[in-house]
């Protein structure tokens, strides 16, 4: 099974060195966030770069477009955080391995923007008069979610079943939980798995022209 780690502490840095920077930049910034106040208070987390969007004045949060990658490295408490960072340790290294560093970044990046998207798109469409104030990693990481979806589906030789299987299992629990736990932002998490999802269609299908031109 993929998800399965067993590299050292140090062989994991030198693999996937992009994971690893993400991992500590998370927690260094929700320990500078949290010795300056509480991160779960809405305006102190403003305040540090959530993500931020009024209906009235400025829906899509464009004013100050810095929120959709800033607010992908704050989180609103210690499980929140904790949670979020195990499944990008755990989850994510295979991805990285797949696209390689660069792309997986770009990846990454794109997955949480989109997550941010999604998020205000709805917010948007049900007319949220009272604002939305948004953090955490988790529209990046169910990208990845949504990665693995695509090669579970489209290409199923790159991963063994019971990897397929934790796949599906996730996103499953993860929809569910998303619905039971009124704080969680279930759009940005959908926004996120479906940018991975079509992102990863596109690496694929240009590294599939790649390898038909180079053979």
């Amino acid at each position: 099974m993929i998800f399965l780690r067993y590299e050292s502490f140090r062989s994991y840095l030198k693999l996937y060195p992009v994971t690893s920077t993400l991992i500590a930049l998370n927690i260094v910034y929700f320990i500078v966030v949290a010795l300056n106040g509480n991160p779960n208070a809405a305006y102190h987390a403003y305040r540090f770069g959530a993500f931020a969007t009024d209906v009235s004045f400025d829906p899509f949060g464009l004013q100050e477009p810095w929120r959709y990658v800033t607010s992908m490295f704050m989180h609103s408490g210690i499980e929140h955080l904790l949670f979020n960072m195990f499944a990008l340790l755990v989850f994510a290294p295979p991805l990285e391995h797949l696209l390689k560093h660069v792309r997986y970044l770009i990846f990454y990046l794109l997955c949480g923007i989109g997550g941010n998207a999604m998020s205000a798109l709805v917010n948007v469409l049900e007319n949220d008069l009272e604002g939305h104030i948004g953090v955490g990693a988790s529209g990046a990481i169910y990208g990845v979610y949504g990665a693995f979806l695509y090669i579970s589906l489209f290409r199923k030789s790159q991963l063994d079943e019971s990897s397929r299987k934790t796949v599906y299992t996730i996103l499953i629990f993860g929809v569910i939980y998303s619905f039971l736990v009124p704080s969680i932002d279930l759009w940005a998490h959908v926004g996120g798995a479906l940018a991975g999802f079509l992102l990863y269609n596109v690496f694929d299908r240009v590294k599939t022209r790649k390898n038909y031109r180079y053979s």
